[in-house]
């Protein structure tokens, strides 16, 4: 059974100035970055379809993006994949005391808002004070958008309702078509942007993943589409050789069938 030693001497290997790989010699934090995103997404579509086998070769590859990021944090003598691993057992440790703590603690069980609880307090420690403090800019927009929204909310600036929210996505739909008037490129994208933004607080109060909404309305219409596709070509037709109402009605038979 290999152990995580041998991968990061497989590592090591690999970044040496002398004998290693060019192109892994070449890396920084900066270019490695997207590739661990990459990799993070590859784990998640396995995990989607189901796919065991594809989900243990894509958890490999995001390990060796863990380890790539630590090797290259020690040679710079910051940190290496030892206290990576040591920070994260600690903070999992603190943050689950009705499992890890004292006797009391563990009595008690968990509680509802102690998760947050610790972070918020961890968070204290930090140079930057906000509300809206360590919420990554690398995140997925609506997947942001979420966490800056619920942020927020925790201090008390949020819709005391569902309709509240409504209201602004009706204000902002508003806006946007103001600024389709003007044809500014910059307004309309701004004021679009604005209500996607109202939108995923709708998601929100709603206690809906907006990027998993988004991503399941995305296999749906494909879906739909792909059905649309078949049942047009089996007629010796094109989609281009229809209008659009007589689209729509191929649209709505693909619905019916593949839901």
């Amino acid at each position: 059974m290999a152990d995580i030693s041998k991968l990061r001497d497989v590592m090591r290997k690999l970044r040496d100035p002398e004998n290693g790989c060019p192109w892994d010699v070449a890396q920084t934090f900066g270019t490695v970055a997207p590739y661990t995103v990459e990799e993070a997404y590859e784990v998640a579509d396995a995990i989607e379809r189901d796919d065991m086998d594809n989900l243990r070769d894509e958890l490999g590859d995001l390990l060796f993006q863990v380890v790539f990021h630590a090797q290259m944090a020690e040679e710079a003598g910051l940190f290496d994949l030892d206290d990576v691993a040591g920070g994260i057992t600690d903070k999992m440790v603190r943050r689950h005391p009705h499992v890890f703590g004292t006797e009391d603690e563990r009595a008690d069980g968990k509680k509802d808002g102690s998760w947050e609880q610790i972070k918020e307090e961890e968070r204290s420690d930090s140079a930057d004070d906000s509300a809206l403090a360590g919420v990554a800019k690398a995140l997925p927009a609506l997947k942001r958008a979420q966490k800056l929204g619920k942020r927020a909310s925790r201090v008390g600036f949020d819709w005391p309702d569902r309709q509240g929210v409504r209201e602004k996505i009706l204000e902002e739909l508003d806006e946007l078509q103001s600024a389709i008037g003007t044809r500014d490129a910059e307004e309309m994208e701004a004021e679009f942007g604005d209500v996607l933004f109202s939108v995923v607080n709708m998601a929100r109060h709603l206690d809906i993943d907006p990027e998993k909404a988004l991503t399941d309305a995305n296999y749906k219409f494909e879906r739909r589409f792909r059905d649309m596709e078949r049942e047009i070509a089996e007629s010796g037709k094109r989609l281009r050789d229809f209008n659009l109402e007589t689209l729509d009605k191929y649209w709505r038979a693909a619905k019916n069938r593949v839901g």
